[in-house]
């Protein structure tokens, strides 16, 4: 089975700084982060540490990371407020600080969880 994938945006032009989803058949979606709320299910963390690497060390920015998933609602309304719930945790990922996924400043990369949602543009695990 394929899977859903989903990351952020940065290309110039009238998508920048939205959520692309890419569904397995290639239809692309684009959602704002202050518009949207998107809740993943069975979700992997992937990242091309080479060109994280490369990016870190100083070069342009390029596509190397994104979320698998097996579904994924899309909500407009009736946002869940998961940034102030303690019992979740941040997932970031920004290879100029550091070239992987991380949950608690640990390398998360490959790693699997039940559930991540967006709230406007940070990722919160929501179900392990």
């Amino acid at each position: 089975m394929k899977s859903i994938k989903v990351r952020f945006n940065l290309s110039k032009g009238p998508n920048y700084m939205k959520w692309k989803v890419q569904q397995p058949d290639g239809g692309v979606a684009y959602y704002s982060p202050t518009d949207t709320q998107l809740v993943m299910h069975n979700c992997t963390l992937k990242n091309n540490r080479r060109t994280a690497e490369k990016i870190m060390s100083g070069q342009h920015k390029t596509v190397c990371a994104w979320i698998l998933c097996d579904s994924i609602d899309v909500k407009t309304e009736s946002f869940v407020a998961y940034d102030t719930d303690p019992n979740n945790t941040t997932v970031r990922y920004n290879p100029r600080v550091n070239p992987y996924w991380t949950r608690n400043n640990t390398s998360v990369d490959g790693f699997k969880f039940n559930e991540i949602a967006t709230v406007d543009y940070k990722l919160f695990i929501t179900k392990y």
